[in-house]
């Protein structure tokens, strides 16, 4: 049994899980070890917009009388989670970390995040994020950067980027603030964060966890997915995540898989697809030779190893580049002062006056960059030349994972093209910030579940991860790939604690 606050913010959600059924310590406990950790860590890192210790207790005193009076206990009991701040929350403030909605209370819980509830989880607090989840460093925060636990083993200080857009789930989840966290990838954003920290991070099949009640960013690409410290932990939150719901037009209609108690490392009459595209000019060293060690543990697994083509991998970056910021140009449209959010009203103004204040106002410099791109290529001029051939990009780079599948049953690739970098360090340069998602996007444009699981360390000391991408629906496939390189990669490196 643990002894101390501290032994218990070591665990993680299957831990978590197995200690309160079984009475040796009660979830009221975890909760305030957890909510203790929560407070002590939030002036140096910043994962949090808005704690919330009193939810944590609340729920964890429920499953505590569930259990007293002889009741079954939910999938996710007596475990507090890390809500990224893109899920409404009923009377929580939920923000999307941006000005335009920094009053939003919604009065309405999502689907995801209720099913959680349901399941007996408690909620620590709101998570930072990149605005709208627009970013790959977690630096367009209208309430300021969320600094990686992380740090380079040089000796020095460098504040390093903790990944976005879910970079407040990554860090709290790192830095062992909570066992587990919600996250939403769009084109990486819980792959790439997932990396840089050294946790596990999935994106479901596109439709396994419902969108309603989640900010929207590119509705076509926004899928939840759940960030934790081992592949098991993942799994087991994804399944309390996901399911139908009638709510959201484009939510799979299926069965949940049990995918926790489906679990296996023994990958024999797999095969392992290695995509030629991804080697890529002037890629790190370092996690080219990250990519060829997982190949090595895949066979150590069992599985046959073959090389692949994924021709259009090229296109998929400016493809996505385009698609996404239309998407968000059509669905920011909604915040315009009027019905919710920030309203801007300088004297003597009009309609449209209030508009382009509010929006000057409320928006941050990245979102409003993706707005204007996004405008641009749905203009009636452009939107042949730009939006039209982005669909159908789309559409080549979906029948290239097609064609692939005939190969083989997963495809390993690099999660990112480098280790973490430091906060401020590629924030000058757009096209270079964009450019560390060249590995999860095309899984997101294709809508297939992929997943990051840490595979080592760099020189500098800082994690890097392995990414696997499935067949649609094939989570199970996935997970246990992913469980593969977990057990043989051993990765049990953590950030020194400086905070």
């Amino acid at each position: 049994m643990p002894q101390s606050s501290n032994a218990l913010t070591e665990l993680g959600v299957a831990a978590i899980r197995a200690g309160v059924a079984g009475g040796a310590f009660t979830a009221v406990e975890v909760a305030e070890a957890f909510n203790a950790a929560v407070a002590a860590a939030q002036p140096a890192l910043n994962a949090f917009i808005v704690p919330t210790p009193g939810k944590a207790l609340e729920a964890a005193r429920a499953v505590d009388a569930d259990r007293a009076a002889g009741k079954a206990l939910g999938r996710m009991a007596g475990v507090p989670i890390g809500m990224k701040d893109l899920f409404a929350t009923r009377g929580v403030q939920t923000t999307a970390a941006s000005h335009i909605l920094e009053d939003f209370t919604p009065e309405y819980e999502s689907t995801v995040s209720q099913k959680l509830w349901d399941a007996g989880a408690g909620m620590l607090g709101k998570l930072n994020l990149d605005q709208f989840a627009m970013g790959s460093s977690n630096e367009t925060s209208y309430f300021g950067n969320v600094v990686s636990p992380w740090r380079r083993n040089d000796g020095g200080n460098t504040a390093l980027a903790p990944g976005g857009s879910s970079g407040g789930s990554s860090a709290a989840v790192s830095a062992r603030l909570c066992p587990a966290a919600t996250g939403t990838d769009t084109g990486g954003s819980i792959r790439q964060p997932a990396a840089f920290t050294g946790i596990a991070g999935i994106k479901p099949t596109y439709g396994r966890c419902s969108r309603w009640g989640i900010v929207a960013f590119a509705s076509s690409l926004d899928q939840a997915g759940p960030m934790a410290r081992d592949v098991t932990d993942c799994a087991i939150m994804l399944e309390a995540m996901a399911g139908f719901d009638p709510k959201d037009a484009t939510s799979l209609d299926m069965p949940v898989p049990a995918w926790e108690a489906g679990l296996s490392a023994d990958l024999r009459g797999k095969k392992v697809g290695i995509p030629r595209e991804y080697r890529m000019d002037g890629m790190d060293g370092e996690v080219e030779q990250s990519w060829q060690q997982g190949v090595a543990w895949l066979k150590d697994a069992g599985a046959e190893v073959v090389d692949i083509s994924l021709p259009h991998t090229k296109y998929a970056l400016p493809a996505y580049y385009i698609i996404a910021p239309a998407e968000a140009s059509s669905n920011l449209a909604r915040y315009d002062g009027v019905r919710y959010g920030l309203r801007d009203l300088p004297d003597g103004a009009g309609l449209q006056d209030m508009y382009a204040a509010t929006r000057a106002a409320g928006f941050g410099a990245e979102v409003k960059r993706r707005i204007l791109i996004g405008t641009y290529v749905l203009s009636a001029g452009f939107y042949d030349a730009y939006y039209t051939q982005a669909q159908k990009v789309r559409t080549l780079i979906s029948r290239d994972f097609a064609q692939a599948w005939s190969r083989c049953d997963v495809i390993l690739a690099p999660t990112t093209p480098s280790a973490a970098f430091a906060l401020g360090e590629k924030s000058a340069d757009p096209l270079e910030m964009y450019l560390n998602d060249v590995f999860s996007v095309p899984a997101s444009l294709a809508g297939l579940p992929a997943m990051s699981v840490p595979a080592g360390l760099s020189a500098d000391g800082l994690p890097l991860g392995l990414q696997i991408i499935g067949k649609p629906f094939d989570e199970q496939g996935v997970l246990d790939a992913g469980l593969a390189i977990e057990q043989r990669a051993g990765f049990a490196a953590r950030p020194e604690k400086w905070w």
